[in-house]
């Protein structure tokens, strides 16, 4: 698809998005399991979604601070292969925290707690700029063209 053809498609984008999303709690899941399963006898959803886990009093709440951090520069990648322009980074992350933030709603409540705000704003914030600036390295890349043509 060419950069400069404007196409509306709904279905791209709805596939966009879940598949962001599912790479990120991929990532997430398996960030958390590294570093949290290790200290804990049985990880659930609630180090995910219940902002009372995301906690700078406590090394788990660190480790699971540290998951959060490394899943969003994850992100930041998946938005190079999953978005490609870096004009629509910032659209995507914020769609992916947005629904984080439903979720975590849903789960646990309002998130109170100002660690939490302050970990998922620093995320998304090292997501949608870190992806930005990827997906602009990607994009000044030089095309390659061959020397020499072919005679046709």
């Amino acid at each position: 698809m060419f950069y400069g053809a404007v196409v509306w498609d709904p279905w791209l984008i709805v596939a966009q998005i879940v598949c962001l999303q599912c790479l990120y709690y991929l990532t997430l899941g398996i960030f958390m399991a590294g570093l949290v399963g290790t200290r804990v006898s049985r990880i659930s959803l609630v180090y995910f979604f219940d902002y009372a886990s995301v906690t700078v009093s406590t090394n788990t709440g660190w480790c699971v601070i540290t998951a959060f951090i490394l899943s969003s520069i994850a992100g930041a990648g998946y938005l190079v292969y999953i978005i490609e322009r870096a004009k629509k980074c910032l659209d995507f992350a914020s769609t992916l925290y947005g629904i984080h933030l439903f979720t975590s709603l849903v789960y646990g409540g309002w998130p109170s707690s100002l660690t939490w705000w302050v970990v998922n704003i620093t995320g998304f914030a090292v997501m949608a700029l870190l992806g930005e600036y990827l997906c602009i390295r990607r994009e000044l890349r030089e095309i390659p063209i061959s020397r020499y043509r072919s005679s046709v």
